[in-house]
């Protein structure tokens, strides 16, 4: 077992694809492209690029996610990265994706994840097929989840059509994860189920930055179904926002002025499409040195995937320092 180095990281974002043929490859590009995001060639994940970028910038341990829109592809992809844990299981660890547009059969696929494929958390979708995680459909699948103490993490849907010629993935996706945020907010998910820990990826999107004005006119009389902001402040107990692409100050000072820094959680974006070894190097070493975080703060940001995943922390051959 590999113990973590201080200055260590354990990245709670980062994605991965199952092996595909050149055919699947191109087409996948295509689709892309359709949809605004102009790589110049077939993206292709790799275990070894992977391997490399760990070692490179000393992250011990990456939390892998993959949420595919169909639920044969969604099972086949929870099985490959959890071959993946099982080959490299002191470097990876699976978040298992949920089909939350199906909440029964999400509901089967969390057993199936837990108890064959031994996941350590579980990933879903802010919007899968229109299916938004405040639906109460969802309410026995978060239920379930509440009673097992489990990590789920929140990504927006990438795939969606360019928002005035620009891409999804550049700012549209903030704004996803924001409704997504407020909404179960609204509804009381976080209140209802505190035995949930939800990551929400992106500095939790544009949710920080517009949390002060759902604070200041949630329960007035003309908003339905109000929140104080009492009721703001007590559901955030259990929400936590990681770094990826938005380790910056104008990201990380709302998140946390309204979440505090022991609730920030590192996370690169590796192995999205989107995703270079310039542009994840950039955003770590802004989470360095941008000055929004203290050093201690910031130590402890890059190693807090710890405490909420002990069972990768044992098979890490650590134990988490973060207070």
């Amino acid at each position: 077992m590999t113990s973590l180095p201080d200055n260590g990281y354990i990245d709670i974002h980062a994605h991965f694809t199952v092996p595909a043929t050149e055919d699947q490859s191109r087409r996948a590009w295509q689709a892309m492209l359709g949809r605004g995001i102009f790589l110049p060639e077939p993206f292709e994940w790799s275990l070894d690029r992977t391997l490399a970028y760990l070692d490179r910038s000393g992250t011990a341990m990456q939390f892998l996610s993959n949420i595919p829109g169909t639920l044969d592809a969604l099972r086949t992809s929870n099985d490959y990265g959890a071959a993946i844990v099982a080959q490299h299981p002191t470097r990876f660890g699976l978040l298992a994706a949920l089909p939350t547009d199906n909440p029964a059969v999400a509901l089967d696929e969390a057993v199936r994840a837990r108890e064959l494929l031994g996941t350590d958390g579980f990933a879903v979708t802010a919007n899968y097929h229109g299916t938004h995680l405040g639906n109460e459909a969802l309410l026995p699948l978060w239920e379930q989840l509440n009673e097992w103490g489990s990590v789920v993490f929140v990504h927006p849907d990438a795939r969606r059509p360019p928002t005035l010629d620009h891409p999804a993935p550049l700012y549209e996706v903030a704004f996803e994860t924001a409704r997504t945020v407020f909404d179960m907010l609204f509804r009381k998910v976080f209140a209802q189920f505190p035995g949930i820990t939800f990551v929400f990826a992106h500095c939790g999107g544009a949710f920080p930055a517009l949390a002060g004005r759902v604070s200041l006119l949630g329960n007035e009389s003309w908003v339905p179904h109000g929140l104080s902001a009492h009721d703001l402040e007590d559901q955030l107990e259990t929400v936590y926002v990681d770094t990826a692409a938005t380790a910056f100050p104008s990201s990380l000072l709302p998140a946390a002025a309204i979440l505090g820094a022991d609730h920030i959680v590192y996370g690169s974006d590796w192995g999205a499409p989107c995703t270079t070894v310039d542009t994840a190097e950039e955003n770590r070493n802004s989470l360095q040195h941008c000055g929004v975080l203290t050093a201690a703060e910031t130590a402890t940001v890059r190693r807090r995937a710890l405490d909420l995943f002990p069972l990768a922390a044992r098979r890490l051959g650590t134990t988490p320092k973060t207070p």
